[in-house]
This record gives C-alpha cells, sequence and structure tokens, in this order.
C-alpha cells in the first residue's frame, strides 16, 4: 500500500503583517498564510472588506490595522500590534501600492513623490521598523513588485519608476540583512492579474465589461491573465522555511518573456 506523506502547515504559528490585504493579491496571500497556519495582521484603508476578511479567518487568526502608510509612524503601529495580537513577528508582506496611469508627459514632481511615497518608501519603513523583531525570529521579508520594474508600460511611468526602486532595495537589503541579521528578503514580480481593482481601472476607463475575455496572445498567450491566488501559491514558499537561506531574490510570475516586451498605449482592442 502506498503511504503518502503527512501534509504540514508550512506556516505553522508563523506572524506576518501583509499590507495591503483587504483586497486582491494581498487578499489571497493572507487567506492562503492562514490557510497554512500563520496567524496575520490585514490592512489597508477599506475598513468593510477588512472586517469581513478577519471575520472568515477568525479572531484567533487575523487582526485589522486601517491606516495610510504615508502617516508618520504608520510602520511602527503595524508592528506594535503584530507583536500585541500574537507576540511576535516572522515576516512582513509588502503588498500595498499605488497604481495611476501616467507618462513623461503629465507625470508632475508631486504626483511621482505620491507614488514612491506608498510603493518604495512605506516598504522600506516597514522592513525599518520590523527589523528588530524579525532578527530576533530569523523571519523573511517579501516585496510583491511587478514585471514593469524592467521597462515599465508608456502609460504607468511613476508606478514603474517605483518598482524598479522597490526591485533595487530587495537586491541590496536581501544581501546585507541576510548577512548581518539572518533576515532574508526576496521579491515576487507578478504580471498583469486580474484583481478587483484591476478590474474597476479598466472600466473607469472605458474598456468593456467583458474585456478579460478578448486578450490578444500579445498579453496573455494563455488567453487569460494570472489570478491573485496564483500569486498568493508563490508567496507561501518565499514566507516558510522551504526556502532555506536564500536571499536577495527577484522571481517574475508571468506567461511570457517580459524583457524588452512594452505594450503600446493604444490598448483600443478592450474598448467598447
Amino acid at each position: 500500500m502506498l503511504t503518502l506523506p503527512k501534509l504540514t502547515m508550512r506556516l505553522k504559528n508563523k506572524v506576518i503583517i501583509i499590507t495591503g490585504s483587504c483586497t486582491g493579491i494581498g487578499k489571497a496571500i493572507a487567506r492562503k498564510a492562514v490557510s497554512e497556519g500563520a496567524k496575520v495582521v490585514i490592512h489597508g484603508l477599506d475598513e468593510a472588506p477588512g472586517k469581513e476578511l478577519v471575520s472568515e479567518m477568525g479572531n484567533d487568526r487575523a487582526v485589522l490595522h486601517i491606516e495610510d502608510l504615508t502617516r508618520e509612524g504608520a510602520a511602527e503601529r503595524l508592528v506594535a500590534i503584530a507583536l500585541q495580537a500574537f507576540g511576535k513577528l516572522d515576516a512582513v508582506v509588502n503588498n500595498a501600492a499605488l497604481v495611476k496611469g501616467s507618462d513623461i508627459h503629465s507625470t508632475t514632481l508631486p504626483f511621482l513623490r505620491s507614488i514612491l511615497e506608498i510603493n518604495t518608501i512605506a516598504p522600506f519603513s516597514l522592513i525599518q521598523a520590523a527589523l528588530p523583531h524579525l532578527t530576533e525570529t530569523r523571519g523573511a521579508v517579501l516585496n510583491i513588485g511587478s514585471v514593469n520594474a524592467y521597462c515599465g508600460e508608456p502609460n504607468l511611468l511613476a508606478y514603474s519608476i517605483s518598482k524598479g526602486a522597490l526591485q533595487t532595495l530587495t537586491r541590496n537589503l536581501g544581501d546585507t540583512l541576510n548577512r548581518e541579521n539572518h533576515v532574508r528578503v526576496n521579491q515576487i514580480n507578478p504580471g498583469w492579474v486580474l484583481t478587483e481593482n484591476e478590474i474597476r481601472i479598466k472600466r473607469e476607463e472605458g474598456f468593456s465589461d467583458d474585456w478579460e475575455t478578448k486578450l490578444p496572445k500579445v498579453y496573455a498567450p494563455a488567453g487569460r491573465i494570472l489570478r491573485p491566488e496564483e500569486i498568493a501559491a508563490a508567496a507561501i514558499f518565499w514566507l516558510s522555511d522551504e526556502s532555506g537561506p536564500i536571499s536577495a531574490q527577484v522571481v517574475e510570475l508571468e506567461q511570457h518573456p517580459l524583457i524588452g516586451r512594452n505594450p503600446p498605449k493604444d490598448m483600443s482592442v478592450f474598448e467598447g
């Protein structure tokens, strides 16, 4: 008789802060993490879906914090909530991001600064605040970047700059903190993901309700774009002890080669 290996929870009793986890990729990561035995700090700006998610997971497994990460002391408060609720901190997932279109002509300096504050400076601040506690647990940081870090879409200039900077942050700290603090820092760069926010943005841009079913092969060779749950499945490896001492790595989750692939501005194929 074939004996199957006993399944174990890959994140059993690990405490993880996940920013931007009331919806989208962050929500999927939170759900997957809890299913693997973790306790999580849910964070976001929209209280209603956050409360619903905590209720789904249970108060013994999740706690909610609603706050703009650009506020002074926000990072320290997130860390304090994790310690107060669960007594330690094993990992941080920097997922929260602001996605707004701009190009060289429309990107003002205040706009660029606002994107950098959320997408690059806030992750740095949270790593800095969490570091003493991650050092104690030999923990991990997982940054959620974007394939736009390499070249970027023409209409996502500021966003692409911010994700390029986040990638450099990951490479730099992933080396330094692994050597000096035994804290691993890695990054996932997702491609195009069908999140609630992406659906909302496309509707606001005038795309048809069924745009995701009309994707040309240049965007989606498989006939569809990625789902948040697929990003979450990959995230668990980097948050678990399975990834061992691996640090300073950036992994692309996309269905086509991405270096040099720069989609055109005209996406009218989805409209109408």
